[in-house]
């Protein structure tokens, strides 16, 4: 008889760990990761995602059925398009920091590159958000968004600037001489931050890096402006 109960009460629990395991299965690839990093900063279509991550649209939206049937991601018609957004974004994007700080702290591969590439950008320590918020509140900082146009419009920190990185040399007019640059983009692995503060710093300006991005912002329930 306990043996019957030991069996009964441990199907709930299997069938829990099944769906649990298709999350992991969905977050199993470089291209979904990348693909839900760029769906953080705000719904795009399949065929927006396509053209950031360098994939086929065929490739793409079958990437994107997976992080469906995952719920992870979903989509809305809109006319002949397909657009695509987080469900929970706060969730999916505070398990994406929590894979992140796993591979860190475990995969020595991971810190390696960590450690050769942007750390030699940005050997300095990145600005926490709570710093952001107080050097904001003393105006004591210029905020820069180095994504793009895009991505700004559908939502950013409140009152930072835009200035894709792309055109960072030509727009450094419209930064101001007198106050630090704190610079971010898509998420703690995205490299137009790194490049932007590297940059500036050649031009000998004083920049930071910010320690995350839009969609970690955001999901910490700070004000965001679109």
């Amino acid at each position: 008889m306990s043996e019957a109960i030991t069996m009964s009460s441990s199907r709930p629990k299997q069938r829990i760990y099944a769906h649990l395991a298709e999350i992991a299965s969905a977050l199993g690839h470089p291209h979904r990761l990348e693909l839900l990093e760029l769906i953080a900063q705000g719904e795009r279509s399949v065929e927006e995602l396509a053209e950031r991550s360098g994939l086929s649209i065929a490739n793409t939206s079958r990437h994107l059925q997976i992080l469906r049937r995952a719920r992870l991601a979903e989509p809305r018609r809109e006319g002949k398009r397909m657009l695509y957004s987080l469900i929970s974004d706060s969730e999916v994007i505070t398990l994406l920091g929590s894979l992140g700080r796993v591979g860190e702290r475990n995969v020595a591969e991971v810190e390696r590159i960590i450690s050769s590439y942007f750390r030699a950008r940005d050997a300095l320590e990145p600005v926490s958000r709570d710093t952001l918020l107080e050097r904001l509140h003393g105006g004591s900082v210029t905020l820069l968004d180095v994504r793009p146009a895009d991505e700004f419009a559908q939502g950013h920190l409140p009152g930072a600037i835009n200035i894709p990185l792309a055109e960072l040399d030509a727009a450094l007019a419209r930064l101001p001489k007198d106050t630090a640059v704190i610079a971010y983009c898509r998420g703690p692995y995205c490299v137009l931050s790194y490049e932007a503060v590297a940059a500036l710093r050649l031009k000998g300006r004083e920049a930071y890096r910010l320690e995350e991005g839009y969609p970690e912002w955001k999901a910490a329930g700070l004000p965001v402006e679109a």
